[in-house]
């Protein structure tokens, strides 16, 4: 009853007026706020068309989340045929860039207040509140206890390091993760730190299932199969920016500038985790500062175009790109956290990414199996890329083990759905 308290007089209200402060300054923000306002109208509409039929509620942060809620949520809709699924998010980067046809309702998560939710729980009444990896809303799952709605968390990740771990932290996190029905973790690492969390008296069902984004990637590379039957050896000689952030661009940029300046037949595919205009120009800026010649994407072909780089400047072309190129590195990891290793690992590519890589399984799955590699300054970056490049053994060592861990961690999403219809 104390953290109910404390979170809905002082910790929610602080961050709701923060949101509504940042609003009038963010374009992406503000968008999430009209469409919270514009979600209660969708879901009264497809109420009214959802005859009485068992519902799921799925919920992903963004698009990546998105990425691993997909092959459970495809898999189990052939599992239940007949039921209707709803899918939100909280942010415009993943409710704006998803088109899913399993998906019978697509809203924005409502703001976290007790009314609210609890109005919108009432009104869907799902079978089941699914939610992946880490965008855990107390009032959203307190709520739901109470309705007696099944709340599944999947591919939750807990590190050591984490904040969740100090006394108070831990107290506040240990009551939303007991409200829980079931929670499963990607390794058994995450688990026994979970269990740390929780206490010895957890209420939550714990299960080590994998990470079932894992089987997405695999879904979405086995699309693209010309490219999969070529040597990775024939593909251009490319390193490929992946989700760059700003602080990756002032960390890195230097250095890779002088790495495909040294070398005549390296070239480089630039993709900024927001192509906006605004991070276009200011990439298309670097670039003739540097006397860099370029072309942006665009609707083309990449194989149409013969330039020292391509900007890609539109969302969604990413993981079939990362195809066409030997190397990749992927941004993130000097700032909020490095981002999808994953596509470009299916796609045979040795990864690079900054130091702050903890909290991805997958990061360090592919560090252990030395297909991916941790780099802390661009002249580092710039030494090790030029070594794969330069040592054909070391790069084709590299190369597949990147891929294996893909396929060593297949068969997640199966697991998941099994226990989600179990449970």
């Amino acid at each position: 009853m104390l953290w109910i308290i404390i979170y809905n007089f002082i910790l929610f209200p602080f961050f709701f007026v923060l949101i509504i402060f940042l609003s009038f300054f963010s374009k992406k923000i503000r968008e999430g706020v009209y469409g919270r306002l514009n979600s209660k109208k969708i879901i009264n509409e497809f109420i009214s068309k959802s005859k009485n039929k068992d519902i799921y509620w799925f919920h992903a942060a963004s698009l990546g989340e998105y990425e691993q809620i997909k092959p459970v949520l495809s898999a189990l809709k052939e599992v239940e045929p007949d039921s209707l699924f709803v899918l939100s998010f909280f942010s415009p980067s993943g409710f704006n860039f998803v088109e899913d046809e399993d998906v019978d309702c697509k809203i924005y998560l409502p703001f976290d207040f007790r009314w609210t939710v609890k109005n919108y729980l009432k009104r869907l009444k799902p079978r089941k509140l699914i939610l992946a990896g880490y965008d855990v809303w107390p009032n959203l799952i307190w709520a739901a206890k109470e309705l007696n709605i099944h709340t599944v968390l999947f591919a939750a990740r807990f590190s050591n390091r984490s904040a969740k771990s100090y006394p108070i932290i831990k107290m506040f996190y240990r009551n939303i993760y007991n409200s829980f029905s079931a929670i499963y973790t990607i390794s058994d690492a995450d688990n026994r730190q979970l269990k740390f969390i929780i206490g010895e008296k957890y209420l939550p069902i714990l299960r080590t299932l994998g990470n079932p984004r894992y089987d997405q990637v695999k879904l979405k590379s086995d699309k693209f199969t010309n490219e999969r039957t070529r040597s990775v050896l024939q593909r251009p000689k490319r390193l490929i920016l992946g989700s760059m952030h700003h602080e990756d661009e002032r960390r890195l940029a230097s250095s890779i500038f002088n790495l495909i300046s040294d070398s005549t037949d390296v070239s480089l595919i630039w993709a900024p985790h927001t192509p906006s205009n605004k991070n276009i120009s200011r990439i298309e800026t670097l670039l003739i500062r540097n006397d860099i010649p370029y072309q942006k994407l665009g609707e083309k072909n990449i194989e149409e175009l013969k330039t020292k780089v391509v900007i890609v400047d539109s969302v969604g072309r990413l993981s079939q790109l990362y195809w066409h190129g030997q190397i990749a590195y992927i941004g993130g990891g000097f700032s909020s956290g490095v981002h999808n290793v994953m596509e470009p690992a299916i796609a045979r590519l040795p990864v690079f990414f900054g130091p702050k890589y903890d909290n991805f399984h997958e990061a360090e799955e592919l560090i252990n199996k030395e297909g991916g590699f941790s780099i802390d300054s661009g002249e580092e970056l710039h030494i090790q890329v030029a070594s794969l490049f330069d040592n054909k053994d070391k790069f084709l060592n590299s190369s597949y083990s990147a891929t294996n861990v893909i396929h060593d961690n297949l068969g997640s999403s199966t697991r998941i759905v099994r226990s989600l219809v179990h449970d």
